[in-house]
């Protein structure tokens, strides 16, 4: 469809974008936005109307882009006249904000930082970030900053990082955690230690955490580690335990880069010792290979961290893979809950703020991090959500994305030419559902994914007197669902940890 639409005239394109029944257009949109062709993106200018147009459509339009292997300066513009100084719905404004990041980001890595719309995007979201009066306001700039992983913004990641209210404070954290290790300076590191060692103001555990994170995940210095594991011992039990177990997770990990200077440290026996590492908590940090080749690896990771009274604080499910020193996140969902400690009767820490009552999601996919999605937000809201629950999971993404592009033309020794085209698509839906029982006294959590991707590779040999071609299709089919339930009306808290993995059909 995608290479139909590429030869099709403006014209063409608008009368199917025009004429396609309703269930087909988001399809169509998406296969415009990956043909990327002159005639399609002039086509979805003058079709989209941001003032009109049903909000699912514009996110569709918007999450494409996104995901665009490799966008063109024309997408950026398109995308960036599209927001421009109109009034949007609160979801596809941040959804708009978060794939301006992302296509800022792709089109610096294919050198082309200098283009006239790639400054207007940098300070489109720049602007946005000053002009912001709200948190979730802020929070939304910060992961577009992320998605762009510009090394210049890192001070302003910093700032926000080191300044901010909780909320905010984790954005920046999770914006730095998208920057490759040459990136992660002295000065980030410093503020790091800052941030998790509480030297300037008192943080969030969760903050903290993933501060010390991107210490350890980022060549650490062996007195980093040690401080950060003599830390561990002044912490709470949960905090304590969820960090050890983060220690313990490196130390098995063959591919961790900090892995050698966590043996030599081990060797110390007054760090090494059961006394140090026989936290009692029940939070827990695992990850581990799931497949492994001479050239891939793909991990798995499962960290959940809770409070003293046996509330879950965050989860976090992780997808990896690792390449010849690359990584690649390929799905992280993060659910978290918080203020959830008033009422359970449970007390804030001394010099802690206490957050306000709130759950919610984040979901990075292909290293796309998307607009976050809130569960429920203040005490009034978790009642109505709780009276007047449909029990439908809420939408995270779904769509079909365009993941590979690739043409090349390799001009053989004989004086022949081959090209070689390989495009794969995936059609993907993540889901996510938050049930709270305050009568039961349960907390119930479900991840589902479901992806499908197909690749289409072709090599040609044409010449006067011979043609050639060699033709290959790989569909793959999978479906994953992570579930979570959770009873803390007997103490020690129960907890149920499913994940379910349907066959694959590999085609």
């Amino acid at each position: 469809f995608i290479q139909m639409l590429r030869s099709a005239k403006k014209r063409d394109v608008l009368q199917l974008l025009r004429r396609a029944p309703e269930e087909m257009l988001p399809f169509v949109v998406e296969a415009a936005v990956a043909a990327q062709s002159v005639a399609s993106l002039a086509a979805l200018s003058d079709f989209l109307d941001f003032s009109k147009e049903p909000k699912s459509l514009l996110e569709k339009f918007l999450y494409a882009a996104a995901f665009s292997p490799r966008p063109s300066g024309e997408l950026l513009r398109l995308v960036l006249d599209k927001l421009n100084g109109k009034q949007l719905a609160p979801e596809v404004q941040q959804t708009g904000i978060v794939a301006m990041g992302s296509l800022v980001g792709k089109l610096c890595q294919q050198k082309l930082c200098g283009l006239q719309e790639v400054e207007r995007g940098v300070e489109t979201i720049l602007r946005g970030l000053k002009g912001a009066k709200e948190e979730s306001e802020v929070v939304i700039y910060l992961l577009a900053l992320g998605n762009a992983v510009l090394p210049e913004t890192i001070p302003t990641l910093l700032d926000h990082a080191e300044e901010g209210p909780a909320s905010i404070t984790s954005a920046a954290i999770s914006a730095l955690q998208q920057f490759p290790a040459r990136h992660i300076s002295s000065k980030v590191k410093r503020a790091m230690r800052r941030i998790f060692h509480e030297k300037r103001k008192s943080y969030e555990k969760a903050c903290r955490l993933a501060a010390a994170e991107i210490l350890l995940d980022n060549e650490p210095s062996p007195m980093d580690v040690i401080n950060i594991l003599l830390a561990a011992n002044e912490l709470e039990t949960e905090t304590a335990t969820f960090l050890l177990l983060k220690v313990q997770n490196c130390l098995r990990a063959d591919y961790h880069p900090a892995r050698k200077i966590m043996k030599d440290i081990m060797r110390d026996p007054r760090i090494n010792n059961y006394n140090f590492f026989s936290k009692a908590g029940i939070s827990s940090s695992f990850s581990g290979p799931l497949t492994v080749t001479q050239d891939l690896l793909s991990t798995f990771g499962l960290d959940l961290l809770f409070l003293e009274g046996g509330f879950l604080r965050k989860s976090v499910s992780d997808f990896s893979l690792l390449s010849h020193g690359q990584q690649l996140r390929a799905a992280q969902v993060t659910i978290e809950a918080q203020g959830m400690e008033s009422m359970l009767g449970e007390n804030v820490l001394e010099g802690e703020e206490e957050p306000e009552l709130m759950a919610g999601m984040s979901a990075i996919f292909f290293d796309v991090q998307l607009r976050p999605i809130v569960f429920f937000q203040g005490y009034t809201d978790l009642m109505a959500k709780v009276l007047l629950s449909s029990g439908e999971p809420t939408s995270v993404v779904k769509g079909n994305l365009l993941l590979m592009d690739h043409h090349q033309v390799i001009p053989l020794q004989s004086g022949l030419q081959a090209v070689i085209k390989l495009q794969g698509g995936l059609g993907l839906d993540i889901s996510a559902d938050m049930d709270v029982s305050i009568w039961e006294q349960e907390l119930k959590t479900s991840i589902s994914t479901r992806g499908s991707l197909a690749i289409d590779f072709q090599a040609e040999l044409d010449a006067p007197f011979l043609q050639a071609t060699l033709r290959s299709q790989t569909e793959l089919e999978t479906s994953i669902q992570f579930d979570t339930i959770l009873r803390f009306s007997s103490s020690p808290v129960l907890m149920c940890l499913q994940l379910k993995e349907e066959q694959v059909p590999y085609r």
